[in-house]
């Protein structure tokens, strides 16, 4: 396993926040590299030593996150709803910079929310094939429809609103909520 330089770590994630910083302020077509340098406080050459132009570099912080939810994934879902809903209304909170950026940017979030709604549907897909028979003559895709978009839209609104309550508060209802539908 390489090591990794801390150095490079930091000068990515400088990166990867200005842009996030950026769409916050002005619509994505209209940032440049030379906009994110600046902010990042790099070398317009280190921008590209690590992307190859701003798509990229949303490809791969989008792609960042989803694998880490996935990651997440693989042991929260082994809790109770309300359990592994906390989990990851921390991680959406932790990383609130991204998530309402992704979810609320004129341009990125119709990307990203595709890309997101598609992951937590897979997620609960698999979590429907473990229930108690509650949806027994239902349509599956339906229900998974049904419960990926409202916990989406529910995390939408909640970043929306500047995370009003707490990440524990809400995932506490929502999990409530998806234990009663899954």
């Amino acid at each position: 396993m390489t090591k990794v330089d801390r150095r490079v770590v930091k000068t990515k994630e400088a990166i990867k926040k200005a842009i996030l910083e950026l769409m916050n302020e002005k619509n994505f077509d209209d940032i440049t590299i030379q906009d994110i340098s600046d902010r990042a406080n790099v070398n317009r050459s280190t921008v590209y030593l690590h992307y190859l132009d701003k798509f990229d570099l949303l490809d791969k912080l989008i792609e960042e996150h989803i694998n880490e939810l996935k990651e997440t994934n693989e042991w929260a879902c082994q809790e109770e709803w309300v359990e592994a809903t906390e989990v990851f209304f921390e991680y959406f909170g932790n990383h609130y910079l991204f998530f309402s950026t992704m979810l609320t940017s004129k341009e990125a979030a119709p990307y990203f929310r595709s890309k997101f709604l598609k992951y937590v549907m897979e997620g609960f897909k698999e979590e429907l094939h473990e229930t108690n028979r509650k949806n027994e003559g239902l349509n599956e895709d339906v229900i998974v429809k049904f419960a990926a978009n409202a916990y989406v839209g529910v995390l939408e609104s909640w970043l929306k609103d500047g995370m009003p309550s707490p990440p524990q508060s809400i995932a506490r209802e929502l999990g409530t909520l998806l234990d009663r539908i899954l």
